[in-house]
């Protein structure tokens, strides 16, 4: 096995989104960019996108990372929005799509049509956080695109099976369809719950954080495989799972969660590069084959499936959004005025990605009866075109688009006081049980240690607040900014020593570890991520 190609894809991908963290453009849209790019230079070995690969292998691991990003309580309180866009569009869409690809393309069966509205029916779980992230989206409409993207997979390869079983001649019906979806729904859903719990349990009771982290790099598989096995949603497992750990991951001891958060942003990193990459070195394989769809005739139907797209979205995100308030009093009472705003930018972030090119791919070859399926290399063609078109076309027009409706985004100065506020509670509690404690005489510390005790809270109290007051005139810092460049620049000197000591053989490698350990821990206490 020959695991060169791959590697330059992992270190090309890597370095191309590295790079894009220098410039305005998204990292998704200039790796799909590079990749459309290198898939025609000379000597480039040929990338498949295998669905027994990206299904099972890429996609949980990806979904584990969202949905443990996710806030499980602003989902449920956007559960309405979100159902609707992640069942209903989805469905909707299908319908759409199929019947304008059926009246468009002569020939084509309104059951592989289908096949082809299913395929490109759900936006992206990667795309939509990436964009969201970077554009800086109200933390309402992020969480409403976040919770669709997380559980509108598992709606769409459904659709997509029934779809296609009824394309091969295995005699779906609508019913069964139906049934199936619930099915695989109710039964993905059960195996969350039924993992859950346990799983947590490991998490809580292993006490080293290697294995804690071994078994974190696990979890989305074992979800995934088990509901897949059950013939369940493997996708909704994998959320409910995620969810439930998210919110209950202050329970695990601080040494796995640093390892942990770690860990998977260096795996989500390089699964998301990977991946947009190899959207766009799929070009040579969806062109090859197109026979008698060749030239304009197929940009044109992948312009109309396009349209298609973006205004089934539309259509389907404003009534969704203005009418439950109209007809249902408890759901004005639950939640705020929707604007049109709002609902305009939901409905032109619906960027698809390579969930869709790995379903079209797993469309077989050959229909039972030993027929080739019907216009399978068209399908191929117009996922790509799709998924191409939604993330340059929407992905680069989202941010100039926000900052011309002037949505009203963070409010970082109002996320600053709740931070300082909650953390002035959780000192003042801090400081009663330290009072607690010293009063007991098997708790007795010297005078200097227990002062270090207190100097050390009400440090963590103060710096929260220190980023609300004035600025040194002559940095342009904050006395927390300053407090903590001094304090690395201290550790920098400590850390000097420590390696000039090893070097003349004062201390051996062992012990320089664990100081420059102890190093690290500190200088992690003094600086919170900004990123």
């Amino acid at each position: 096995m020959n695991v060169l190609p791959l590697l330059l894809l992992v270190a090309g991908s890597a370095a191309v989104a590295g790079a894009a963290r220098r410039t305005p453009v998204p990292a998704p849209l200039l790796l799909v960019a590079v990749g459309l790019v290198v898939s025609y230079l000379p000597g480039v070995p040929g990338y498949t996108l295998d669905p027994e690969i990206v299904l099972p292998l890429v996609l949980p691991p990806l979904l584990y990372t969202a949905a443990t990003d996710s806030s499980y309580l602003d989902l449920r309180a956007q559960m309405r929005p979100v159902a609707l866009l992640s069942v209903g569009y989805v469905l909707f869409s299908t319908l759409v799509v199929g019947w304008a690809v059926y009246l468009l393309v002569p020939g084509m069966p309104l059951t592989a049509a289908l096949v082809l509205g299913a395929v490109v029916a759900p936006p992206d779980a990667v795309a939509a956080t990436a964009v969201a992230r970077r554009v800086g989206l109200p933390s309402r409409i992020t969480t409403i695109l976040q919770g669709e993207s997380l559980v509108n997979d598992a709606t769409a390869i459904t659709a997509y099976r029934v779809a296609l079983a009824a394309a091969v001649g295995e005699g779906a019906t609508w019913m069964g369809g139906v049934k199936e979806f619930l099915l695989a729904a109710v039964g993905g859903v059960a195996v969350g719950l039924l993992l859950m719990v346990p799983i947590h349990w490991l998490r809580t009771h292993m006490k080293e954080a290697l294995l804690q982290n071994t078994l974190s790099l696990l979890i989305p598989f074992v979800a995934y495989g088990t509901a897949e096995w059950v013939h369940a949603s493997g996708v909704l497992a994998v959320v409910v799972v995620a969810l439930y750990l998210g919110y209950h991951n202050w329970q695990v001891d601080f040494a796995t969660r640093l390892q942990e958060e770690a860990v998977w942003k260096m795996v989500a990193f390089v699964l998301e590069s990977s991946v947009f990459a190899l959207i766009g070195l799929q070009l040579p394989v969806v062109l090859k084959g197109l026979g008698r769809y060749e030239g304009t005739r197929a940009a044109w139907y992948a312009v109309a499936v396009f349209l298609a797209i973006v205004v089934s979205r539309f259509v389907w995100v404003y009534p969704a959004t203005f009418l439950p308030p109209l007809l249902s009093r408890r759901v004005r009472d639950a939640e705020e005025a929707p604007t049109w705003k709002s609902a305009f930018v939901i409905s032109w972030a619906g960027m698809r990605g390579v969930v869709s090119l790995a379903i079209a791919f797993s469309i077989p070859k050959s229909m039972h009866d030993g027929s080739p399926f019907p216009d399978r290399n068209l399908i191929l063609f117009l996922t790509f075109t799709t998924v191409i078109g939604t993330l340059v076309v929407q992905g680069l027009s989202l941010p100039p688009l926000i900052r011309l409706l002037r949505l009203p985004g963070r409010d970082p100065q109002a996320e600053t006081l709740a931070e300082a506020n909650a953390q002035a509670q959780a000192s003042r509690a801090a400081e009663q049980r330290l009072d607690e404690l010293l009063d007991d005489q098997g708790n007795a510390l010297p005078p200097p240690l227990a002062d270090r005790l207190r100097h050390v809270l009400e440090r963590r109290r103060n710096s929260v607040w220190e980023r609300l007051g004035a600025v040194n005139p002559v940095t342009g810092e904050t006395a927390d900014d300053t407090y903590r460049r001094l304090s690395r620049e201290m550790i920098g000197a400590e850390r000097e020593v420590f390696v000039r000591l090893r070097n003349h053989r004062y201390i051996d490698d062992e012990m320089l570890r664990t100081l420059l350990r102890r190093l690290d821990l500190e200088e992690a206490a003094a600086y919170r991520e900004t990123a």
